[in-house]
């Protein structure tokens, strides 16, 4: 078995629920068809579902829960959860509410309430605009040293990486990482 079929068993195994923030954007809804196509995850679909319909014209994403922050029945609760989480840097009711209205703070709450599994974003925003609420909201694990990222790469009929499979790290939080900073994330 390949990699990829791997992964996607395990994803079949054990089938969570994915939030989609970036969902004006054609290619995540065409993930988002190929991922319900193929059962791999739940998919929630953050945005206003008139705009998200007409952009995937021509893709089922039948299967998928579109939620609007702007109609969402508790979006009080999120607002109240995110002034408790950010009281002390003194954020504001109101400065919460304008928060939560990007589909990126408005999907990692979701993930945060245990209303999702996970998010994935990056398509559109830069990894610093991803991570920005996921480290404002979910906080990092405790004794953390590093935060960083990385992507995956598989190349069919590839000499070269292991087997076809590359992995890329993304130098967009540690743009010029010491050599302690580069342990601590080849320990992980």
């Amino acid at each position: 078995m390949d990699f990829l079929q791997s992964i996607k068993q395990k994803a079949k195994a054990c089938k969570k629920t994915i939030v989609l923030p970036e969902s004006l954007e054609r290619r995540t809804l065409e993930a988002a068809q190929i991922i319900l196509q193929e059962e791999l995850a739940n998919i929630i679909l953050v945005g206003n579902e008139a705009a998200i319909l007409e952009k995937a014209e021509g893709l089922n994403i039948s299967g998928a829960n579109i939620v609007d922050p702007e109609h969402y029945d508790r979006m009080n609760d999120f607002v109240d959860t995110l002034v408790e989480l950010r009281k002390s840097k003194g954020l504001t009711r109101e400065q919460a509410e304008k928060l939560l209205k990007d589909p990126l703070y408005f999907g990692v709450m979701m993930v945060k309430k245990g209303i999702a599994d996970g998010m994935v974003a990056g398509a559109v925003n830069s990894t610093a605009n991803v991570l920005r609420p996921s480290l404002q909201i979910l906080k990092t694990a405790p004794n953390t040293k590093l935060v960083s990222s990385f992507f995956v790469m598989v190349v069919p009929d590839c000499d070269f990486g292991s087997n076809g499979i590359f992995v890329f790290s993304d130098a967009g939080l540690v743009p010029n990482p010491n050599a302690e900073e580069l342990a601590v994330v080849l320990v992980y």
